[in-house]
């Protein structure tokens, strides 16, 4: 059993939680994290360069001038890759680097990597994260009080979009329901804060845990 303090707003310890493993695989499975991680950075690229082979831009394929007795270098057509206007030799085209896991999968890489987070002791929890109107210097402090002066992912039980507005110019900081919660973004940050009914949602705990 992990277990994890629980935090008020001003930093106070009052109360934990009691984390079973076996909740969350029981072990880190490091090759599944590895394969979920390659596919979160893929899933990023965007994958729309692309540039112009000799068969796409435009100009005559007439050889430019008779290859013998002008006294020049050989040459080809206008669109030949060493005149400039001419296409690219291996031109790029646009293409999807995406990839894909089976659910199972991506469930059990999300829950390693959170695992592998309570273990190192990178896991904050907080009773509530209520803020009555967008206010990034509200957050920055909430944030001080906690001890938490690192890249940080901040998981919520539901969208609010007060939080995501107080939380959005923070360096090195992002927001997300934890239903939406991956083992990329997980590991992407160096720490993890999750309200107290997210924590509870992602660990399929309930109330009769807490000390």
């Amino acid at each position: 059993m992990i277990t994890v303090p629980i935090h008020n707003r001003e930093g106070k310890e009052i109360g934990s939680l009691q984390v079973d493993e076996a909740s969350l695989g029981g072990r880190i499975r490091h090759a599944l994290l590895k394969q979920a991680i390659v596919m979160y950075h893929a899933n990023k690229r965007v994958g729309t360069a692309a540039t112009k082979s000799r068969g796409m831009v435009d100009g005559s394929t007439r050889k430019i001038y008779r290859q013998k007795g002008t006294g020049n270098a050989r040459m080809g057509n206008a669109r030949t890759v060493v005149r400039r206007g001419g296409g690219v030799a291996f031109a790029k085209v646009a293409r999807d680097f995406g990839k894909d896991m089976p659910k199972k999968q991506r469930r059990l890489a999300r829950d390693s990597a959170l695992l592998a987070k309570l273990v190192s002791g990178k896991v904050v929890i907080v009773d509530e994260m209520k803020f009555n109107a967008p206010k990034t210097k509200d957050f920055v402090n909430l944030l001080a009080n906690l001890k938490i002066n690192r890249s940080c992912l901040v998981a919520v039980a539901q969208q609010d979009d007060n939080l995501y507005k107080s939380a959005r110019n923070v360096p090195k900081t992002s927001v997300l329901p934890v239903e939406m919660l991956n083992a990329g973004d997980i590991c992407n940050r160096q720490q993890v804060l999750f309200t107290k009914d997210a924590f509870l949602s992602a660990v399929n705990k309930e109330d009769k845990n807490q000390d």
